[in-house]
């Protein structure tokens, strides 16, 4: 009896059910997101794949070409292979991003003083509008008065042409995505980091392990999943790397359009947008939409896959 009024007082539930209550809880915290993308996303999805075989300018009435559109996107336009070369450049940036922004986790992890207003400092880029920040880097980037080429004369180094230099544009995109997303999972692997049992810490140090020995075979298998998060949507994200190109390259030495000098800024999402509200060939980008998506579909799937032998979950 009194076992069964502690077990009432500490709501106590057998495995099974809590498990079925996690799930309860889970699946109702994803159900405004499951509700917008059913009520908002996923009848314009179909109706993208029934434009991907028009030739539509949309003030025109749409016309059924068949796989013409696709056909055109895999054989016949360098430009796509461009775009994705470019896309895929800019992932270098990922694992140098991830790499900072363990780093600094690792540093804001200690119990210092004032360690909450470092915290907000490192986190308020994320918070900043996309069009004030590109502004701001634009002006960094800036040959002649930019921030990033007067600390380069003072030490003597003539700084590159950065947006203007098809050799230095993607570089200088990669520093800018770098320092923007740094709060961001600055934060997430703080929260992992937060997480690590204590008292293995500590046993590990007792039985004599260093600072290395103690992050590699203690924390870092706590931060696998954190890690494989990052990595995923860091990845998606840069396949949608749109508004900074935008912002950045329109209307500089590289064009009006964008996505120069020479293409060398040229994302596949920036080249969708192109044909679709530049070019109004609605029905090719919406192919190209369709290829992007498979694309990352692909990529989803085989870090997923390879995730079984990196990513350790506790019970």
């Amino acid at each position: 009896m009194a076992a069964h009024a502690q077990r009432l007082l500490t709501g106590w539930l057998p495995r099974s059910a809590m498990k079925r209550r996690e799930a309860l809880w889970g699946y109702l915290f994803v159900l405004p997101l499951i509700l917008g993308f059913a009520i908002f996303a996923f009848g314009p999805m179909l109706a993208s794949i029934g434009i991907s075989f028009t030739d539509w300018e949309i003030l025109t009435t749409p016309k059924f070409i068949g796989l013409d559109n696709y056909i055109k996107l895999i054989t016949r336009d360098r430009l796509v292979g461009i775009a994705f070369g470019n896309t895929l450049y800019l992932m270098l940036g990922i694992p140098i991003g991830m790499a900072c922004s363990l780093l600094l986790a690792l540093a804001m992890n200690q119990r210092i003083r004032g360690i909450s207003i470092y915290r907000t400092i490192y986190f308020l880029p994320v918070v900043s509008s996309v069009v004030a920040v590109s502004v701001l880097w634009r002006w960094i980037f800036n040959q002649e008065f930019g921030l990033l080429n007067v600390m380069l004369r003072y030490l003597g180094i003539q700084g590159p042409l950065w947006l203007g230099d098809a050799a230095w544009a993607k570089p200088a995109l990669i520093i800018m995505g770098v320092w923007g997303g740094l709060g961001f999972n600055m934060l997430l692997y703080l929260a992992a980091l937060q997480g690590v049992p204590r008292e293995l810490t500590e046993a590990a140090t007792i039985d004599g392990a260093g600072a290395w020995q103690r992050f590699r075979h203690v924390t870092w298998p706590f931060l696998t999943p954190t890690t494989f998060f990052v990595l995923v949507t860091s990845i998606i994200g840069t396949f949608q790397t749109f508004a900074q190109i935008h912002l950045m390259t329109r209307g500089n030495v590289s064009g009006a359009i964008g996505g120069g000098p020479q293409w060398a800024t040229l994302t596949v999402i920036y080249y969708l947008w192109l044909n679709a509200f530049n070019y109004y060939d609605m029905g090719y980008a919406a192919a190209l939409a369709w290829i992007l998506g498979i694309v990352i579909l692909i990529f989803t799937i085989f870090q997923f896959a390879a995730s079984r032998r990196w990513v350790f979950y506790s019970e």
